[in-house]
């Protein structure tokens, strides 16, 4: 792949990749809109459950701000993972190893979006959630993007952390301060994102091992990634219900988080109980896994739900 970077527009937003000139669609796409979407909703429920709410115009620089920070990490990350992205299958469409964008060009991109978040959160906010969005993006960027990714099988354990800062930026926007309840926030989504990317990475295995990846699975095998999962369930279902041990929340989020709960150890229990063969192999194209990573979306968007409930409606 070639790279030039021509920026030689044939219309708004164009660059010369290898395939011709890239969309707007091409420069969505490296802000990883699916991802983005839960991180914003988790950004916005730190905001909601404070104690004060800002004004409607700072609410939406700071739910755009923590939107274009995460698609910034995201871009940088598709930058430097393009030769990994072109191997695996799941990954070889997007606009880099495709060819239709410039590598160098989504760099300046990813940093300039960057940039230009934390700043304009800092003027519009304070310098605690600014800080706390720029220790986001580089902790995505830097140190799982280009260190823990390719180096330790503990690569999603350490670098969930990343997408688990959202809530304790809208938090401290408002307040400028931290509490308990954004910290328990932040060790939600921390303690969910290991079950939540093993059980994808089960049946992305061969993608995995084939860019080179030390995946969970890759380097210890299935079996025991089954069992990781279920271990970290029950520490998640444990942290889970910290928020009502705090008296933070009321009993409609511990009746919705615990039921919530239930249905996950239900899921990894089902991971676990997979038809197998002798090293841990599922038989069943993983259908248990792949319904638990499903479930996985769906346990945190509703736990955060049922939070805003508790917090806002019922208290």
């Amino acid at each position: 792949m070639s790279e030039a970077t021509p920026l030689a527009p044939s219309g708004l937003f164009s660059v010369l990749g290898d395939k011709g000139d890239s969309s707007l669609k091409d420069w969505l796409a490296l802000l990883k809109p699916r991802v983005i979407s839960l991180v914003v909703f988790t950004g916005a429920a730190g905001m909601a459950v404070a104690p004060q709410w800002p004004s409607i115009p700072i609410g939406l620089i700071t739910i755009l701000c923590i939107c274009i920070g995460a698609g910034a990490a995201g871009a940088i990350n598709m930058w430097y993972d393009r030769d990994i992205d072109a191997v695996m299958r799941r990954t070889n469409v997007r606009p880099i190893p495709d060819g239709r964008m410039p590598a160098d060009s989504a760099l300046v991109y990813g940093i300039a979006l960057s940039v230009l978040s934390v700043v304009v959160l800092w003027l519009a906010t304070n310098a605690l959630a600014a800080g706390i969005l720029a220790f986001s993006i580089f902790f995505y960027s830097v140190v799982y993007t280009m260190w823990l990714k390719r180096s330790t099988p503990q690569n999603i354990v350490i670098g969930g952390a990343a997408g688990a800062f959202p809530p304790m930026i809208g938090w401290a926007a408002t307040m400028n301060s931290m509490a308990v309840l954004p910290v328990a926030m932040f060790a939600i989504v921390f303690l969910w994102t290991p079950p939540h990317f093993w059980s994808l990475s089960l049946y992305a295995c061969k993608d995995y091992d084939k860019a080179g990846i030390p995946m969970l699975p890759v380097v210890k095998g299935a079996r025991h990634t089954r069992w990781q999962i279920l271990l970290y369930t029950f520490i998640l279902t444990a942290v889970s219900l910290w928020p009502s041990f705090a008296h933070e929340c009321g009993m409609f989020y511990t009746v919705t988080t615990s039921l919530l709960d239930l249905g996950f150890i239900l899921c990894a229990v089902r991971v676990l109980m997979d038809q197998q063969d002798a090293t841990g192999v599922s038989l069943t194209k993983d259908k248990p896994a792949r319904f638990a990573f499903r479930y996985s979306l769906a346990y945190l968007f509703f736990l955060f739900c049922g939070l805003l409930v508790d917090r806002v409606l019922l208290s």
